[in-house]
């Protein structure tokens, strides 16, 4: 935890280069982009107006973090702890980033899933600052200037909300901007994406909460979602005013849309804009990322596993689709990958002719049914022995122990994925999994178990982002899609000069003397 803190007492050093502002005094302070709190210098506090404002002390940005997190064991409330920890994205940008790389771990959970789900649901009740940019129905026919309003000039990421499916908690509304807050900062925590350079967005068209609709300290609009061609009209005139402003290749994020409108918006939108649907496509990637690593771990390649999903929404047919695509890269035909793959939802398995609706994206995953069909989705596991499990429902504790145990009976190596969050809404924890599949448990060993993960460890998730970057520019240059000539010969030490960096930065002006003949 504490592996970056030195205990140092000396003054902070010159930082590792320096920045140009044309702020002093207090604003600079203000302003969590610049202030370093008590970790200005000497030259600092009296050319930039700052001497008197601050405690003679000079500390170092390892002190500042060793009081956060010293503060931070204090409390037990994970509410308590977001808000201590946002409060301090509010002040201290570097110092904010500085204490979430220290402890990733621990403090991911807190900054995003799962705390960020109940800080959503309370968010008009915690609010302190305003952050990211706010754009309601009835601003329509004036984004662009709203979107000129954004203060930073160089924006390359978006992640945009309609609050309609927040985690598996349903229609925040307004409240939902916590998670493009929080995905955004995962961006730089995670991935050295500069911060300046993020902007996150809610979209307020309204809500169907009747909950939210009648609290006082709701913050949005006090309507019913708006569902008529003026949401659509509204998406459109928001993209075009982002690329509009920042560029055609700017990322556009989609975030928490309902299923209906995540589909649609991803085929309109995608062969136009640099776009995507993290909870279709990003879970996707993940998911199946998983899969790829089990078949070292079963011996069972990818091809050859039945899989059966509890749910049926987008995250489902996002993770289905793209295994449809491995499968069938690795020799398999169309026909017989969608015959590999089931789903199960709160009507029961998806099969033909079954008496309850199924939409045009299920389609391809609603099979024939078996002679008996199953009506839990225990039964649906003993039925069509399945060699992996994976939950996407957000309905809570529904892998249950005779769905694990019969997992375990059907396959030697089973696969389980619980990924619905928040962790209240997931399927069963990792705990359960490994305690109920006994075989698993009594043959390997702690060591052999954390050898056997199918995921890089948290901790190491910065080095993980740039093998990927830098896997992903192999890939672009080798096919003759890249666009930055001329090549990077290293192209790790290229991704790793353009990872945005929590060290403090000098305002010192640049100073420096002439040669004495040059003066007289």
């Amino acid at each position: 935890m504490f592996s970056r803190l030195r205990a140092a007492t000396t003054p902070c050093a010159m930082a590792r280069r320096s920045l140009h502002t044309k702020e002093k005094g207090k604003p600079l302070m203000l302003n969590p982009r610049t202030n370093k709190g008590m970790a200005f210098t000497l030259h600092e506090r009296q050319m930039l107006g700052l001497q008197g404002l601050l405690p003679p002390k000079i500390e170092t940005q390892d002190i500042q973090a060793l009081r956060f997190h010293k503060n931070l064991a204090k409390m037990t409330d994970p509410l308590e702890k977001y808000i201590y920890i946002m409060g301090i994205q509010e002040r201290n940008e570097k110092l904010f980033y500085r204490v979430l790389q220290d402890d990733i771990e621990r403090l991911m959970p807190i900054v995003y899933t799962p705390t960020v789900g109940l800080a959503c649901s309370q968010y008009g009740h915690i609010f302190r600052r305003p952050k990211g940019l706010f754009i309601s129905i009835s601003d329509r026919g004036h984004i662009r200037s709203i979107v000129n309003n954004w203060p930073e000039n160089d924006v390359k990421a978006v992640v945009v909300t309609d609050g309609e499916r927040i985690l598996g908690l349903g229609d925040l509304g307004v409240y939902g901007m916590g998670i493009p807050v929080g995905k955004l900062c995962l961006y730089t925590a995670c991935a050295g994406i500069h911060p300046d350079k993020c902007l996150p967005v809610c979209i307020d068209v309204g809500t169907d909460n009747t909950t939210l609709l009648k609290d006082p300290f709701y913050m949005g609009l006090y309507q019913k979602r708006d569902r008529s061609q003026v949401y659509d009209d509204l998406i459109d005139e928001f993209m075009e005013a982002i690329t509009d402003r920042y560029g055609q290749n700017t990322l556009i994020q989609f975030e928490d849309f309902g299923n209906h409108n995540a589909f649609r918006f991803l085929r309109k939108y995608r062969e136009k804009y640099c776009t995507f649907n993290d909870d279709i496509q990003g879970t996707a990637s993940v998911a199946l990322a998983g899969l790829l690593a089990a078949q070292k771990a079963t011996g069972r390649p990818l091809a050859e596993q039945k899989v059966l999903f509890l749910g049926a929404g987008e995250a489902a047919l996002g993770i289905a689709n793209l295994i449809v695509m491995a499968m069938m890269e690795s020799g398999v035909s169309a026909e017989e990958a969608y015959r590999r793959i089931w789903m199960f939802d709160k009507y029961g398995l998806l099969v033909q002719g079954r008496e309850q609706k199924v939409d045009s994206n299920q389609e391809p995953f609603t099979h024939q049914g078996p002679e008996q069909i199953p009506k839990t989705f225990v039964e649906a596991v003993n039925v069509l022995r399945p060699s992996a499990i994976i939950g996407v429902a957000g309905a809570g504790r529904l892998f249950s122990q005779d769905v694990i145990k019969a997992m375990a009976s059907i396959n030697e190596r089973p696969i389980i994925f619980a990924l619905s969050n928040p962790t209240v809404k997931s399927e069963c924890t990792a705990e359960e999994a490994y305690t109920l599949t006994e075989a698993l448990s009594e043959q390997l060993t702690d060591e052999e178990l954390a050898q056997g993960r199918l995921y890089p460890p948290l901790s190491n998730i910065r080095e993980v982002s740039i093998s990927i970057a830098v896997k992903v520019m192999e890939f672009l240059y080798a096919n003759n899609m890249a666009f930055h000539y001329p090549e990077p010969a290293d192209k790790n030490s290229y991704i790793r000069s353009k990872v945005w960096s929590y060290e403090y930065e000098s305002f010192m002006p640049d100073v420096y003397d002439w040669p004495e003949s040059k003066v007289h």
